[in-house]
């Protein structure tokens, strides 16, 4: 006779490959917390509709607890031939309180207590990650407050457009952070529903109460529908899916990094304690952990691809492809978990290079835009045509290889003879980002009122 807890209907173990294969507690022993969790709620429950007695529903409890404890000191006895941790935690409540605790399976399968399990472990991520990318926003608005006067170049297609602010490009990533956490929540609120008292797929005969564990389990209520409790997981779908989107965009800043501390640009430095050597070239110091921040992202991608893949096909309701759920969500978890810190570390500890900032920011005609502005302005002309002007002015400038700013009274008559040496007033970086005051301009003034208001709407009680 099988040893297995699903034994009654087969009469010898499966092979050793099918072992392997089937197994899943290498990874879902993650779970335990939220196993033992479901399982005291589920007790609880029973108890109070009268389905098991009082004297075993308070062995099962007090069986739960201890397990509880001995998961949280590393003294749990897992056994990887009972496959998953739920089947763990049920033989050994066994094993404590002898049969009683068969008990508590009743009106339960494992299809819907895994959904249950899952969804509370996303839930906790969600949370944990919340609180991390704030953290990270708070590094950066602090850091965008002290750079709020830095000037530097801001690029389209990787060439020098518009002189900004550092302080303003650094809060570009507190508002992409600030998203990231609200798709996460948002994320959060659909996933809070109970699969708990599914059952298997088809609900169960006994008078159990699914809003008191769904209660119990801080969860909005119970799913609606059987079928959808046991075979959803959009949750751990859009979980991934909003962590690829973070991914991307901590892929960004790393980038950024990696180019910034290059010395052909030269804006940032970074200490020893966030760079690495070369075994050959002496002089190296690499960014590998932006690098490493950036190339981690194609694994969180991967990961999202890959649950895509997996549930594409499958009909309702539970399948045993879904077993590739888990590692994809945890691997994703840790993963961020460790660039998140990472790239906390960095932002704190780069410190940006002003003179060189400036120096670029000049170059590449920046300040063309305010050349053709002005023109618009001062000649009252449609800024199409003030914009042909201003490429003329910048031809003239280019053949004689200076600045806007350098031009000549009869070069500037060339460009259009209704042009004067005024212009010239306008075209310097700090004259440049200091007019950028409309509403999410970069301009200095607008850059501090930002970093107020970036507190107010992510770094206070409550807010995501």
């Amino acid at each position: 006779m099988s040893g297995k807890m699903w034994g009654g209907r087969f009469s010898a173990d499966p092979s050793k490959i099918m072992t392997e294969i089937n197994g899943s507690l290498a990874f879902d022993r993650r779970l335990g917390k939220q196993d033992v969790r479901g399982s005291i709620a589920h007790c609880e429950m029973l108890v109070e509709r009268g389905i098991i007695g009082k004297e075993d529903g308070a062995a099962i409890k007090q069986g739960l607890i201890r397990i509880e404890q001995e998961l949280a000191t590393g003294t749990f006895p897992f056994k990887p031939a009972l496959e998953d941790i739920h089947m763990n935690v049920e033989q050994h409540l066994t094993d404590l309180i002898g049969a009683a605790g068969g008990r508590l399976h009743t009106a339960r399968s494992r299809n819907d207590q895994v959904a249950t399990d899952f969804r509370m472990w996303v839930r906790s991520a969600i949370e944990n990650i919340d609180d991390e990318l704030r953290r990270l926003q708070s590094e950066l608005i602090d850091k965008a407050e002290h750079n709020a006067d830095i000037i530097m170049p801001g690029f389209t297609h990787m060439q020098v457009g518009q002189p900004v602010t550092f302080g303003h490009h650094l809060l570009a990533y507190v508002e992409m952070l600030g998203r990231d956490r609200s798709r996460f929540m948002d994320a959060r609120k659909r996933l809070n529903e109970c699969p708990l008292g599914a059952g298997a797929m088809s609900g169960t005969s006994f008078p159990i109460d699914r809003h008191a564990t769904a209660a119990k389990l801080d969860f909005d209520r119970p799913m609606a529908n059987s079928m959808d409790a046991v075979s959803d997981r959009d949750f751990a779908l859009e979980f991934l899916a909003a962590a690829a989107i973070l991914a991307v965009h901590l892929s960004r800043l790393a980038e950024e990094m990696v180019i910034w501390v290059s010395p052909p640009f030269g804006f940032i430095t970074f200490s020893d304690a966030f760079t690495t050597g070369s075994s050959m070239m002496p002089q190296k110091r690499n960014p590998d952990a932006a690098e490493l921040v950036r190339a981690k992202s194609g694994r969180i991608i991967g990961a999202l691809m890959g649950l895509l893949t997996v549930m594409k096909a499958l009909p309702l309701t539970y399948s045993k492809d879904m077993q590739e759920d888990k590692e994809a969500a945890f691997g994703v978890f840790d993963t961020l978990e460790l660039c998140i810190a990472a790239m906390l570390g960095m932002v704190k500890d780069m410190k940006p290079n002003p003179v060189r900032m400036k120096e670029c920011a000049k170059s590449g005609f920046s300040t063309a835009t305010d050349f053709a502005d002005w023109v618009t302005q001062r000649l009252n002309i449609p800024f199409r045509e003030a914009h042909h002007i201003t490429g003329r002015a910048v031809k003239i400038a280019e053949g004689k290889g200076c600045d806007l700013s350098q031009l000549t009274a009869a070069d500037l008559v060339q460009a259009d003879s209704r042009l004067t040496t005024e212009v010239l007033s306008v075209l310097t970086v700090e004259a440049a980002v200091a007019s950028r005051t409309s509403f999410g301009g970069t301009a200095p003034e607008n850059v501090r009122a930002q970093v107020n208001t970036a507190r107010e709407r992510f770094l206070t009680a409550g807010a995501r």
